[in-house]
This record gives structure tokens, C-alpha cells and sequence, in this order.
């Protein structure tokens, strides 16, 4: 049996917006499993607010760097103290970082670590990284990157928080002009403040659908006033709870941030945009990535381990 602790219980707590004794309660049940935690109080609804996108712990930055309007990527890069994210040489490690990233024709974060490093082509990018670390003194890691191409408009990127969330919109439009660009921009940001999962509802996928119903019908079968309904009734609340889910994770269901009438969908703004300006304007996909997310930062004690230290 997992030892529960008190870390535990309130890294879960904070996840969640539960009760001290229901998440530890949840953790005992699921023998420290942290996210098999989180379904348990899901189910038993006493999860009131769960950060599906993990608590952000781990320090860092994202950067992104941009080939014109066509081509930008997104980059994650990891050190253990926020004091190292904020120090000028770090900072220009993740802007070449970025820079390497839209220019590289990497499949995946491995083949993107052996490729040559653009500021010195005797070196590999992971030998590059090696450098820094030695330099800075602390442990890094570029955890990941992303590149978009649009071929029927443009990319739209945003930077929040000075590099905490990084985001790329990429746009299929046929036109191109300050106001189209400024929407997208817009949309971008849309992004960076409501974390949406997908595009539209038709991208979500039976998977996802079928797991949330799960919960969705726990859930309703422990609430007292569901007791002794019509199946056709429980699976009509069912549906109406996934439903109004799926306005939240989805973009263009999502109402706009900066809607006059705090009604407009994104889906309207865009509508809106593309009358006004006479285009065919469409978000076709969208990257956000967020420092740490995730991820968990390394507790320290440092009385215990001075005190570990002195008893040895």
C-alpha cells in the first residue's frame, strides 16, 4: 500500500476543489494512483473543478519562432528553477531552440535531438542542450516542439504570461488582410485563455465521448433526485450534461472572451470577421502549449535533508 501524504492529499485537493477527507479517501482507494483519484471523485461528484490539464509545476518557457506568415513552430524547454527560466542566457538558449524547431524537418523530439544544431553545425542539438547545462549549471530538457504549415492562408501565433502558454492558430482564408490577421490573433489568445481541446465537435472523438458519459452517468445515478427516472430520461440528462462539456472544450462552441453581448460564440466572431471582410475564413487547427504542464516539480524539504544529513 502507497504511502498517502499530506503533499498528496493537496496537490489533489488542488486539482480537484474536493474535500481534504474525500481526496484522501480517493487516494487511499486508489493506492496513490493521482489520477485514478481524480476519476473516483468524478464519479462520486465530488470533483468540483478538475484542471484536466494538470497542475503546472515544472519552470521553464515556450517560444515561438515564425517563417513568414506560412510556417511557425512552438517549443517547450524545461529548467528546474523559475530563477534559471527568468536569466537572459537561458532565454536566448530556448529563442534558438524555437528558431532550430521551424526551420527542422524532424517527426518527433528524438530524431529532432540528433539533428545538427543551427548555431554550430559540428554539434547535435541534445550536445548543444549538454553545453547550456553546463553553462547554467542546472538541469534542462527540451521536452517537446510543434510545427504548423498552412497551405491555404496563414499562421496566427501568441505568446502569454512572458512564455508560460505558447499558441499557433493556423488559418485557411482567401483573403489576407490586417483585420482578417487581427482575429486570428484574437482566436489565439481565445485559446491561451480557455484551453479548449478541439476545433470543433465533430473532431471529438467516440473515445473521449464514451469515457465522459461514463462519469456523467455515475454521477447522475448517486443524485437523489435522478432516483427512479425513465432510462430515457437519465440518458436525456446524460446527453444535455456532455453536451454543454462539449461547449467548453470545444473553440467554436466556446462563447468569445471579448463578445460585446457575452453570447457571441467563437463560431459567430468568425462569421462575423469573414461578412465583414468577404472571406471564406475557417480555423482549420490549433497547437497551446503550456510550461509544465503536466508535469511535477520536485518537492524540497530542506529541513529534512538537513536533518537526514546531520543523523548520518
Amino acid at each position: 500500500m502507497a504511502e498517502i501524504t499530506a503533499a498528496m492529499v493537496k496537490e489533489l485537493r488542488e486539482k480537484t476543489g474536493a474535500g481534504m477527507m474525500d481526496c484522501k479517501k480517493a487516494l487511499n482507494e486508489t493506492n496513490g494512483n493521482m489520477e485514478e483519484a481524480i476519476e473516483v471523485l468524478r464519479k462520486n461528484g465530488q470533483a468540483k473543478a478538475v484542471k484536466k490539464e494538470g497542475r503546472i509545476a515544472a519552470e521553464g518557457l515556450c517560444r515561438i519562432a515564425a517563417n513568414g506568415d506560412k510556417v511557425a513552430a512552438v517549443v517547450e524547454v524545461n529548467s528546474e528553477t523559475d530563477f534559471v527560466a527568468k536569466n537572459e542566457t537561458f532565454q536566448q538558449f530556448v529563442e534558438a531552440v524555437a528558431t532550430q524547431a521551424v526551420n527542422s524537418s524532424a517527426d518527433g523530439i528524438d530524431s529532432f535531438m540528433e539533428e545538427a544544431w543551427n548555431e554550430d553545425a559540428s554539434k547535435t542539438v541534445k550536445e548543444a542542450l549538454v553545453d547550456k547545462i553546463a553553462v547554467i549549471g542546472e538541469k534542462l530538457s527540451i521536452r517537446r516542439f510543434e510545427k504548423v504549415e498552412a497551405s491555404e492562408g496563414f499562421v496566427a501565433t501568441y505568446v502569454h504570461g512572458g512564455g508560460r502558454i505558447g499558441v499557433i492558430v493556423e488559418a485557411k482564408t482567401n483573403v489576407v488582410n490586417e483585420a482578417v490577421k487581427e482575429a486570428m490573433t484574437n482566436i489565439a489568445m481565445q485559446i491561451a485563455a480557455l484551453n479548449p481541446k478541439y476545433v470543433a465537435t465533430a473532431d471529438v472523438s467516440d473515445e473521449y465521448k464514451a469515457h465522459e458519459k461514463e462519469i456523467i452517468k455515475a454521477q447522475i445515478e448517486q443524485d437523489p433526485k435522478m432516483a427512479g427516472k425513465p432510462e430515457k430520461v437519465i440518458e436525456g440528462a446524460i446527453n444535455g450534461r456532455l453536451n454543454k462539456e462539449l461547449k467548453e472544450v470545444c473553440l467554436l462552441e466556446q462563447v468569445y472572451v471579448k463578445a460585446e453581448d457575452g453570447k457571441q460564440s467563437v463560431a459567430q466572431y468568425i462569421a462575423q470577421v469573414a461578412k465583414e471582410n468577404g472571406a471564406d475564413l475557417s480555423v482549420s487547427r490549433f497547437v497551446r502549449f503550456e510550461t509544465g504542464e503536466g508535469l511535477e516539480k520536485k518537492q524540497e524539504d530542506f529541513a529534512a535533508e538537513v536533518a537526514a544529513q546531520m543523523n548520518q
